[in-house]
This record gives C-alpha cells, sequence and structure tokens, in this order.
C-alpha cells in the first residue's frame, strides 16, 4: 500500500517542474511539523540540548525547516534520473574543496568518504557514479520491500553500486584493498558498544567500522556533505576535512581519535546550516555506561 502511494504521489509530481514540486514539499514538511507530534518533540528536544545558548524562536524555526528539508529529499530522489546527467551536472551542483578527494578516488589506493543525514545526502553517490568513479555506498535497505527495490533501482540507473548493510563487513576490506572508494553515512546511534565520542556537546555512541578499516588498511577518510542553496535543486559539494594515516600514527588510542575528528568534521559542517539536519534522528539514544551507572 505504501508502495502505491508512492507511485500515486510521483504521477502528480511529474505534472509540475521541480521548482514548484519543491514548495510542494516544503508546505508538506511543515505539516510534518504541526502534526508529527513525537518527532517534533525529539528534534526540539535535540536542538535545545545542541543549541542552549540560541532562543526558542531560533530552535523552532531550525526544527520546522530541518522536516521541509526532509520531504524535499524525497522530491530531489524521485526527480534526480528525470534531471541530472553527465552533460548538465554543473546546471545543478557546484564543489568546494572537493579537488583533493577526486585525485584521491582517482589513485585508487582506498578511500572512505564518509557524510551525515544532512541535506540532499542521496545526491553525492549518484554524481560520483554518474562520473564513473569506482565508488560503493553502504546501505541499509528500507523496511518496505517493494519501495526499496524501486530506489535502489533509481540509484543504479546511473552506475551507483550499493552494499547491503547487513553482512557488508566481510566484503568492505577486500573492496578498499582492490583501490575502491567506500560510502557512508556515518551518523547513526551505533548501541551500546559503539564508540562514545563528542557530538554537540554531548556523547553520542558512534560505529567503529569506519575507524577500523581506515586504521587496517591504511587509508585516508575524507568528510563532506551536499548541502542545498535555498529552496532550489541545486547542491553545494563540500569537503571540509580528509584524515590522513600519518595523522593517528602517533595517537595512543587511534580508534578513538579518529571516530572523534570526523564526527567533528561533520559537526562543523552542521553547524553552518544545522537547519539541513535530521533533528528527529534518535542520534543520543544510548549512553555511556558511567552515565547508566549514574542513573
Amino acid at each position: 500500500m505504501a508502495y502505491l502511494v508512492l507511485r500515486i504521489f510521483m504521477v502528480f509530481l511529474n505534472l509540475f517542474d521541480i521548482e514548484t514540486n519543491l514548495g510542494t514539499a516544503c508546505f508538506l514538511g511543515r505539516s510534518l511539523w504541526k502534526h508529527y507530534h513525537r518527532g517534533r518533540q525529539r528534534a526540539l528536544d535535540n536542538l535545545r540540548a545542541s543549541f542552549p545558548e540560541k532562543s526558542e524562536e531560533w530552535i523552532w524555526r531550525t526544527g520546522q525547516r530541518s522536516f521541509e528539508h526532509l520531504v524535499m529529499l524525497t522530491v530531489d530522489i524521485l526527480f534526480t534520473p528525470r534531471l541530472v546527467n553527465k552533460y548538465n551536472w554543473r546546471c545543478y551542483s557546484r564543489y568546494v574543496n572537493a579537488e583533493r578527494i577526486k585525485w584521491l578516488i582517482h589513485e585508487e589506493r582506498g578511500l572512505l568518504l564518509v557524510t551525515a543525514h544532512y541535506a540532499n545526502f542521496e545526491i553525492i553517490g549518484y554524481l560520483f557514479s554518474l562520473f564513473g568513479f569506482n565508488i560503493y555506498s553502504i546501505a541499509r535497505p528500507l523496511d518496505n520491500k517493494y519501495i526499496n527495490k524501486y530506489l535502489y533501482g533509481v540509484r543504479r540507473r546511473v552506475g551507483q553500486k550499493i552494499i547491503d548493510k547487513k553482512g557488508a563487513a566481510g566484503i568492505m576490506e577486500k573492496l578498499v584493498a582492490d583501490g575502491s572508494t567506500l560510502c557512508f553515512i556515518a551518523d547513526q546511534d551505533a548501541g551500546r558498544k559503539g564508540i562514545f565520542v563528542d557530538f554537540f556537546g554531548r556523547k553520542a555512541s558512534t560505529y567503529k567500522s569506519i575507524g577500523l578499516l581506515a586504521l587496517t588498511q591504511n587509508i585516508p577518510i575524507g568528510v563532506g556533505c551536499s548541502r542545498r542553496v535555498g529552496n532550489r535543486f541545486f547542491f553545494e559539494m563540500r569537503v571540509n576535512r580528509i584524515i590522513f594515516p600519518e595523522e593517528w600514527a602517533d595517537k595512543d588510542d587511534p580508534l578513538r581519535w579518529v571516530t572523534a575528528e570526523y564526527t567533528k568534521a561533520i559537526e562543523d559542517f552542521i553547524r553552518e546550516d544545522p537547519s539541513q539536519y535530521w533533528w528527529l534522528h534518535r542520534r543520543w539514544k544510548h549512553r555511556p555506561r558511567d552515565e547508566r551507572e549514574k542513573t
């Protein structure tokens, strides 16, 4: 039923241009903010804890805008294959500090790229595949298998290679050893067994796999985002940090240092425009052992 609703929704979307649809998405995002009480409260709580110095008006405005970006992403995903190709990508994107990453990918010595649930993170893998780079995206399949199959088809239309997050550990080392680049969404809660590092002033459980892969394969980690410009279908691809193996060589706990370093880089680009982040995420769901013992 959900898949059927999606396809019907697409029929209506195809009647209008992308900018009109993004305007409609903003309206739907505001409606979601108004009626999805649990998600709204979670976003407000996360924003208040992350920006204690901000006014309540700013908190509510930023939270509502983040819901608008969430719905706009849905429209982006459905329209990207129709709009973007290898001849017109400049009409929809620009690049900041990305030259070094481009050459690291071209060298095919192995590279990890990390981003967050921020703005249109989906278009990053799409554009890399469009350019013919040897890149794999690590993704968790959606619960609805019909929607999941459809969206995977959209992603793979330009040759995007996707690895199911479940069971990916067994093949990731081989891929980077062969010179591939792996892309991760690196801001999910990793449960009680994750590494707890600072994220907006609080400890957040973070997966060990990215840091372990970088350390064992001795490869760099690039951190960046795709930021929407206005309400348009136009994105600024920005690389704001590259972590090289020589940086962690003398650290007492290199795994924790690497994890904290790329998490800080993610926080840095979120702070530039917090309204584009998914604040309804349960990013701080699990707490460190010392905090649990106190309670």
